[in-house]
Order: structure tokens, then C-alpha cells, then sequence
């Protein structure tokens, strides 16, 4: 899963980087609302984590912006800013879920996992292929009902393909959403990591669609 991370105080968004980064979260950390209107408008990601006390343009305006555009990704409001009117105003302008600062990890995690899955329809946290599932909670994928051991990375593309059952992911997309900005890419990437995959899961796990990219079937 990418994650737009947009927080200017250095301390909290170093912190949250290394703790999403633990959760097998991909992340882009912006400091300021300029640049976040200009990662969501040139990448994709499945959430964005939206503090409001920005420099260059604060986060209400942030999130004004992305919904004028037609942006649709889930927007989890994180500001220390508690005042009833702010978050009501938030919440009106298209916030998903509004998080106050401090807060849990663990909360923080679940209120993504939440709004990333009501976006694409799923109604638990577990997503379902013919014999294979993955726990988003848990992070843990079986087939068969036996337990398979998944890297990092083999889970964020594992992860990004299961979201969107049936759907072609190019190579560009599937590294977008398994790699973070700092992170070379080497060009076989993503290859190699779906040959992982085929293997742990089996060789029909994942489909290539020549000259398109991957996918994995829609089934129920």
C-alpha cells in the first residue's frame, strides 16, 4: 500500500515514516501543501495521511484542492487542531476520518486499513481469491489455509494486486505502490518478486498480460 505522508514537523514524520515503513506501508513524505497537491496530482496512492498546520498552503486547503480536482483517494485528517468546527469543516470538505494527534499506531493503522477498504468495496479486512486470502491486519497470507511467509515487498505487490481483483497493474504501477521515492528500483524488480510469489503460491497465482502488466483473476 502508498501512502502520501504529509507533515511538516520532522521529528513526527521521520517517526511515522519508520513505523508505516514496519507495517509494510510504501511512503512519500511531503513537508509542505504545495508539494503534497503536487505528488497526488503526478502519483497514485491509496491514502493520504493530511496534517493542517502546513507552510505554502495549509491542509484544509490541501484537501479543498484535491476534491475541486476529482481526487477521490481516502484522506485521513492528523492534526493536533481539535476544535469541533475544524474537524466538522474537514469532514465537509471530503476527510475520510479525522485523527487527533497523539494517537496510537495501532488506531492509525486500522482507521487506513478502513477507509482504503471502503474505497474498494471490500466490506473486512481480508482479501479473498478462489484458495488464496491475505489478512490486511494481520498481514498474513494462506493458501489453502496454510500459512505463507511473504516478504515486504512480495506483500505490497501481493497486496496491491488482490485490492483490485481482475484489473491490469503495469510495471510503473506496481512499483509505485511497492516502492517509496528514496528506493532504487532495479529494472527487474518486479519480476523477481512475482516470481517469488508464483512460487510460494503457485504458478497461477498471478497472470501476466503480455505488454500490460499483471493480474490476478476475479473470482469468488
Amino acid at each position: 500500500m502508498k501512502i502520501l505522508l504529509v507533515e511538516d514537523d520532522a521529528m513526527i514524520g521521520e517517526a511515522l515514516q519508520y513505523s508505516l515503513n514496519k507495517l509494510h506501508y510504501a511512503v512519500d513524505w511531503v513537508k509542505d501543501g504545495n508539494s503534497a497537491l503536487l505528488s497526488a496530482k503526478t502519483q497514485h496512492y491509496d491514502a493520504v495521511l493530511l496534517d493542517l498546520g502546513l507552510p505554502k498552503v495549509d491542509g484544509i486547503e490541501v484537501l479543498r484542492s484535491l476534491r475541486l480536482s476529482g481526487n477521490d483517494t481516502p484522506v485521513l485528517v492528523v492534526s493536533a487542531r481539535d476544535a469541533v468546527a475544524t474537524r466538522i469543516a474537514a469532514l465537509d470538505l471530503g476527510a475520510d476520518d479525522y485523527v487527533l494527534k497523539p494517537f496510537e499506531m495501532d488506531e492509525l493503522s486500522a482507521r487506513i486499513r478502513a477507509v482504503v477498504r471502503r474505497k474498494s468495496g471490500h466490506k473486512n479486512s481480508v482479501l479473498e481469491n478462489g484458495n488464496l486470502s491475505l489478512d490486511l491486519a494481520t498481514r498474513e497470507a494462506t493458501v489453502d489455509g496454510v500459512a505463507v511467509r511473504l516478504s515486504a515487498r512480495e506483500y505490497a505487490l501481493l497486496e496491491a494486486l488482490l485490492i483490485r481483483p481482475g484489473a491490469i497493474l503495469s510495471r510503473s504501477e506496481l512499483e509505485e505502490r511497492v516502492y517509496q521515492w528514496d528506493q532504487e528500483v532495479e529494472s527487474n524488480a518486479i519480476e523477481f518478486l512475482i516470481h517469488g510469489l508464483r512460487k510460494k503460491l503457485g504458478a497461477q497465482s498471478i497472470k501476466n498480460v503480455r505488454g500490460l502488466g499483471w493480474m490476478v483473476s476475479k473470482q469468488s
